[in-house]
């Protein structure tokens, strides 16, 4: 029998809905990112989005900055492929016009919005269009008292921060609610969720923030949120990187399949090649990146440079190749032998058969739907 890992024990939380997405009460982790366009630039914002869209974002956060941002919002939300988040500060007005334009959630910190007149008037709204508020804490932008309460940012400041906020929106009789406590310092990060995930049962939003460029930020994202998920912490999640968002998709996608928590497109399994290896291993993985990244249906490809790793991964894998010498490289379907082909055919093949498996899959469970209904 084939070893498998122990489930993880996901937290209990009570449950949000954004724009259909749900968040907590044991609903699939959910993947975010943010644009990083000029939310007045409608076309570019709307371009960006569908291409976070395509990369597998579950929902999409936008700053709205003004007024005048939240009428380009309001036409972004008419023609977005997902719910659009908008990120809120200061301005309680914003808040109010991007609920009426159709916002999935509002992003905001009680505590800059101004008197209880204004956070009364935001959770009114919120009730009236029936979305809820993520009450975003972050490490470097706590109230000058947590600071010197605690002597800088900690956990507990970082904890208390969120259930002030908290109470101000159950003063107000509004309880649809999640939270965030963000910081750049990964122990500082995890400990923060970790004592905040015991104190309340609201769905919370991990990130590690201000996490660096693509390669600094992926493995400090990587490592903070893996850690929490593996602890059965986490209901949403968005990679914050110095780079371009979809990148910032791609890598909570990585994260979440790799921890058995969701599955979508290919996973790629290769071998890091040594002087054995006899197919263009880098090469072909690059090639099939860029070339499957359309596919939504979870397969599984193993390339493996040569054929002492190779038939074994094989077994485990949809599709695999590896190298087999001579210029040629074993072809392999389900585990078993389908034939060789030329090294440099590879990718060619590769992509052919994921995409006849992936039609069939489609195919299976287009039937498995119908049969049931």
């Amino acid at each position: 029998m084939e070893w498998q890992p122990q489930a993880i024990r996901r937290r209990i939380s009570r449950q949000i809905d954004v724009g259909g997405v749900l968040i907590g009460g044991g609903a699939p982790v959910s993947v975010q990112s943010m644009t990083s366009t000029d939310t007045l630039d409608v076309e570019g914002t709307l371009s960006q989005i569908r291409a976070l869209a395509d990369a597998g974002a579950d929902l999409v956060r936008i700053s709205v900055p003004t007024l005048e941002a939240a009428e380009a919002f309001g036409k972004e939300v008419k023609a977005s492929p997902v719910p659009l988040i908008c990120d809120i500060h200061f301005d309680y007005r914003i808040a109010l016009r991007c609920a009426e334009n159709g916002a999935a959630a509002l992003r905001i910190n009680p505590g800059n919005i101004g008197s209880h007149e204004r956070i009364e008037a935001v959770c009114q709204s919120a009730r009236d269009h029936g979305i809820p508020i993520r009450v975003g804490v972050n490490a470097g932008s706590l109230d000058k008292d947590l600071l010197q309460k605690y002597g800088g940012p900690t956990p507990d400041a970082m904890v208390e921060a969120a259930l002030r906020a908290a109470a101000i929106l159950d003063e107000h009789s509004f309880a649809d609610y999640a939270f965030s406590v963000k910081a750049s310092e990964l122990n500082l990060c995890v400990e923060a969720y970790r004592r905040l995930a015991k104190a309340t049962d609201a769905p919370l939003h991990l990130g590690i923030t201000e996490a660096g460029g693509l390669l600094g930020g992926t493995v400090l994202s990587s490592i903070g949120i893996s850690w929490l998920l593996q602890e059965g912490i986490g209901d949403t999640l968005r990679v914050s990187l110095a780079a371009d968002p979809v990148e910032e998709v791609r890598v909570g996608w990585a994260i979440l399949k790799s921890m058995h928590l969701r599955s979508r497109g290919v996973n790629i399994v290769a071998c890091p090649t040594c002087s054995r290896h006899s197919i263009d291993v880098v090469g072909t993985v690059r090639e099939l990146e860029r070339r499957l990244s359309d596919i939504r249906t979870e397969i599984k490809i193993a390339v493996m440079g040569c054929v002492v790793n190779g038939p074994g991964e094989a077994l485990h894998a949809d599709i695999a190749v590896c190298g087999g010498g001579s210029g040629r490289c074993l072809v392999y379907e389900g585990g078993r032998l389908m034939g060789k082909v030329p090294a440099a055919a590879c990718a060619d093949v590769l992509e052919k058969r994921v995409r006849a498996l992936a039609s069939l899959k489609a195919a299976q469970d287009s039937d498995k739907t119908q049969k049931g209904n």
